[in-house]
């Protein structure tokens, strides 16, 4: 696959970008699990067919110590019994809020209350966070075509 633009040449984007992962440091440095972080953006990637973050996601989260197994279980999260209460509310959450225009109501009532349940109102405010900054980026590589699967963990810190 050949990208239609390189973002990370793309003045306008890069501009962008540098902004956008200022917006993420709060979301960083929050109380909500790094690991909950990853397993979410990894989610919302797949969902959205971002290779480009698919494979960024998925190999930072390795690097971080996540197993092979969960990695490998998120994209059938529902059926898989390696994630808690906790990561599965977040789960559902973030397929919820990525699938906006699937369910004419947004995020459920039901999702909701499981998110009340396992976090407290700064990892709440993390979780919406999260889920909207991962979509942004998954649009901008979706859109540019930018290729998967050359990313080295740490590439961009």
């Amino acid at each position: 696959m050949e990208a239609r633009i390189n973002l990370f040449e793309n003045e306008v984007i890069v501009k962008f970008a540098k902004r956008l992962g200022a917006a993420n440091r709060p979301i960083e440095e929050s109380s909500l699990p790094h690991a909950t972080q990853e397993l979410v953006k990894l989610r919302a990637s797949q969902i959205n067919g971002c290779g480009f973050c698919t494979d960024m996601h998925s190999k930072d989260a390795a690097h971080a110590g996540e197993t092979s197994v969960r990695l490998n279980l998120v994209a059938a999260w529902r059926e898989a019994t390696v994630f808690t209460e906790a990561e599965r509310a977040a789960l559902a959450l973030t397929e919820e809020g990525t699938r906006l225009s699937d369910a004419h109501h947004g995020v459920s009532d039901d999702t909701w209350a499981e998110v009340r349940k396992h976090y407290d109102d700064e990892q709440i405010g993390a979780l919406i966070a999260l889920v909207a900054t991962i979509n942004a980026y998954n649009r901008l590589n979706v859109i540019a075509r930018t290729p998967a699967g050359g990313y080295q963990p740490g590439q961009f810190s």
